[in-house]
């Protein structure tokens, strides 16, 4: 599960989200109706999830607000901001005959893997991505600034990835202004 977890947060795996999706909740349908049952226990009440990974899907919503809630409920446990601070992760899991396989994956955020720069003063601590055709790119980021002081962005929507990372920046550039 802690193997599953990882790609997910880091790169994006949607196989991740499906296979955890059944160890936690039995089937899919049953995690789904976990993950609406806690959304809305913590306020995250103009969201409907009917995935477990995000992808387009009919009834499947998601407001910048509620990703907020949720990231800030995630936020309460210290391994999610240490995952989502990892630019790179590797480990070997086993097959089903039994057979170590390797895994590595490489963060999507691109302030952690070098194709994007914080403002001066800002420290990105982490962050998760998000792509599809309906929602385009989208970024919710952990920010710090030089006093320690934490910040949580949101940006949904984005036509193009390289614009995403430049409102991004303007908008932790208010952190500092």
């Amino acid at each position: 599960l802690k193997q599953l977890i990882y790609g997910l947060l880091i790169s994006s795996g949607n196989d991740a989200a499906n296979a955890i999706a059944w160890h936690v909740g039995g089937s899919v349908e049953g995690f789904v109706a976990l993950m609406n049952q806690e959304a809305a226990a913590i306020g995250a009440t103009n969201s409907h999830f009917v995935n477990p990974h995000g992808l387009t899907a009919e009834d499947h919503y998601v407001t910048a607000y509620d990703m907020y809630l949720i990231f800030k409920e995630a936020m309460q446990y210290s391994e999610f901001t240490q995952i989502i601070n990892l630019q790179t992760y590797e480990t070997i899991y086993h097959d089903g005959q039994g057979n170590g396989k390797e895994y590595s994956c490489t963060s999507t955020n691109w302030y952690l893997n070098g194709d994007a720069q914080a403002p001066d003063g800002v420290t990105v601590i982490g962050g998760k991505t998000g792509t599809t055709a309906a929602a385009r790119n989208c970024l919710i980021l952990l920010a710090k600034d030089s006093s320690g002081n934490q910040y949580v962005s949101v940006i949904l929507n984005c036509s193009e990835r390289q614009y995403l990372y430049q409102e991004m920046t303007g908008l932790l550039q208010k952190i500092t202004g």
